[in-house]
């Protein structure tokens, strides 16, 4: 589904199903460098089981236009635009890395603005403040494939991710390098979208305010994390975790940073059980 926001064409995935905003709304959002395909599993699911499914390309990622914007909050503002376009009231807002940083920026704004709007946030693989290493930024605008390399690694527990895996042949860590690589072809000038994305990232210092407007407005929040991600390891959540009352924390076993790919159906499992109870 194509929706005009700020001028230009911006793509939802909508899990196989037409969107319908009378239903309760799951709004998933990527992390750097990927785009609404992580997501397939869950959305599907969610969108066959009573739920209106928005997974989100970012601007300049997938099949949504307009440049790769460059804060945390000016992402923000886009999606609060795009649930407007989508004509969506109410939102559970789910967010994986740097989605997760747009999800919780978002609920923020909301509760200030609209604080009925947003029904509950789920931050997948989330960390605060997320940095990101001076020599990782240089070789996301400089050199992509070197970046792509050394993030596929530090993302997966294993390289060999089984049973997660979901069948016979499927390389999980394959699939999440061709994915930064389309992304990639997009953005061959610099600043590369890649670069973008990791700079915001790096450059969000809203995390402790937003948590404690999330936290005010008791809007329900979970935190799903990869018990052994080397990306945002879980300790890196407690900033947020320990300041937003009554926050849920999971940890997933056997997981890294890409959680839908490595541990798919524990990850639907705990995000489905979270919106269902809104």
């Amino acid at each position: 589904m194509l929706l005009n926001v700020h001028g230009n064409d911006s793509y939802c995935y909508t899990g196989g199903k037409p969107f319908d905003p009378a239903l309760p709304t799951a709004v998933f959002i990527h992390g750097a460098q990927n785009d609404h395909s992580v997501w397939i599993l869950q959305t599907r699911y969610f969108a066959h089981h009573g739920f209106g499914v928005l997974a989100v390309d970012l601007p300049g990622h997938g099949r949504s236009q307009g440049p790769a914007l460059t804060t945390v909050e000016a992402l923000s503002d886009w999606l609060l635009a795009l649930l407007d376009a989508a004509g969506v009231s109410k939102a559970v807002l789910i967010g994986h890395s740097m989605g997760s940083l747009i999800a919780l920026e978002s609920a923020s704004r909301a509760a200030a603005r609209s604080p009925s709007r947003i029904a509950g946030i789920a931050l997948v693989g989330t960390a605060y403040p997320m940095k990101v290493a001076d020599a990782l930024l240089d070789a996301a605008n400089n050199e992509q494939q070197k970046a792509i390399d050394m993030v596929n690694i530090w993302s997966h527990s294993t390289f060999s991710p089984k049973p997660s895996s979901p069948g016979p042949g499927f390389y999980v860590l394959g699939g999440s390098q061709r994915l930064m690589q389309k992304i990639a072809k997009q953005s061959a000038a610099t600043p590369t979208v890649f670069y973008t994305d990791f700079a915001a990232c790096n450059a969000y210092a809203n995390g402790e305010p937003a948590a404690q407007a999330v936290s005010d407005a008791a809007c329900p929040t979970l935190f799903l994390l990869g018990k052994r991600d080397a990306m945002t390891p879980p300790k890196a959540a407690a900033t947020l975790s320990n300041a937003i009352a009554n926050a849920k924390v999971v940890q997933i076993e056997a997981s890294g940073h890409a959680l839908m790919a490595e541990q798919p159906d524990a990850v639907l499992e705990q995000l489905f059980r979270f919106a269902a109870a809104l």
